[in-house]
C-alpha cells in the first residue's frame, strides 16, 4: 500500500513539474515560429506569392463616372462634332484677340502724323550767296548750309588725308561740290560753332578751341570727328529736302 502511494505522489510531481514546462516553454516557442515565418518573407523566401488575376476594368467604379462621362464617338458623332467645333471657335478667338493686340501694339510704336512732319523739311537754296552760309533749323538742331566757291571745293579737294584727324574726302561729303550741308553741332561736346571762322576759314567752336574746314572736317583741336552730315537730297537745282 505504501509503495502505490508514493508511486502516486511521484507520478502527480512528474505531470506537474511537465505542465510547468510546457506552460514556460510554449510562449517561446510560438515566439519563434513567428519571428522565423517573417524573416523567410522579408528575404524573399520561396514561399508561392498570389497576385489578382482580376483586369481593371473588372474592378467596376463606386460612382459609375467612367460610364457616365464616357462620349462614344461611333454612337455619338454629332457630340464629337460640336466638341471640334467649339474648340475651333475658342481658337480662332485667341488668335483674333492676339492679332489686335499685335496691331495695336505696333501702331503705338509708330511716330505721330506731327512726328513725321517734322521729320524732314525743304529749304530753298536760291537766295543764299556763294561763300555764305545760313543756319536752318531740322528736327530741333542747327544746320548749317553752304554755298561754297571754286576757290574753296579746289582747296578742300586738295587736302591730304594724313592731315586729317577724322578721315573723310570731299566729296564723300557733299552731292553737289559747291553745296556744303552738316549738322552744326561741335563734336566734342555739343556747342555750335561760329560760321566764316577760325584758321581754316570754316568753323570755330569758341568753347574749347576745336576748328573745322570748309568741308566741315576737324582740323585742329579737341573735337574727335568731323561735323555731322544729315541725311539729304536734291529735290531740284535751288531745293533740299533734309530728312
Amino acid at each position: 500500500g505504501q509503495f502505490l502511494l508514493r508511486h502516486s505522489q511521484n507520478r502527480n510531481l512528474t505531470m506537474n513539474a511537465a505542465r510547468r514546462a510546457a506552460s514556460f516553454l510554449a510562449p517561446r516557442v510560438a515566439r519563434q515560429s513567428f519571428l522565423k515565418a517573417n524573416s523567410q518573407v522579408l528575404l524573399g523566401g520561396t514561399s508561392p506569392r498570389v497576385f489578382s488575376t482580376q483586369q481593371l476594368h473588372e474592378l467596376g467604379s463606386v460612382d459609375h463616372g467612367f460610364t457616365d462621362e464616357r462620349v462614344d464617338k461611333v454612337a455619338e458623332p454629332e457630340r464629337r462634332a460640336f466638341t471640334y467645333l467649339m474648340l475651333s471657335t475658342v481658337r480662332l478667338a485667341y488668335a483674333s484677340f492676339a492679332r489686335v493686340l499685335v496691331i495695336k501694339f505696333v501702331a503705338s510704336m509708330s511716330a505721330s502724323a506731327d512726328v513725321l512732319a517734322l521729320a524732314s523739311a525743304e529749304f530753298e537754296l536760291g537766295e543764299i550767296d556763294e561763300g555764305s552760309t545760313i543756319t536752318v533749323k531740322w528736327r530741333g538742331k542747327p544746320v548749317f548750309i553752304r554755298h561754297r566757291t571754286d576757290a574753296e571745293v579746289s582747296q578742300e579737294a586738295a587736302v591730304s588725308m594724313a592731315h586729317l584727324r577724322d578721315q573723310e574726302t570731299d566729296e564723300d561729303r557733299t552731292h553737289k561740290p559747291k553745296w556744303l550741308v552738316v549738322l552744326g553741332i561741335c563734336t566734342h561736346l555739343g556747342c555750335v560753332p561760329l560760321g566764316n571762322a577760325g584758321e581754316f576759314n570754316g568753323w570755330f567752336c569758341p568753347c574749347h578751341g576745336s576748328h573745322y574746314d570748309v568741308s566741315g572736317r576737324i582740323r585742329k583741336g579737341p573735337a574727335p570727328l568731323n561735323l555731322e552730315v544729315p541725311p539729304y537730297k536734291f529735290i531740284d537745282e535751288e531745293k533740299i529736302l533734309i530728312g
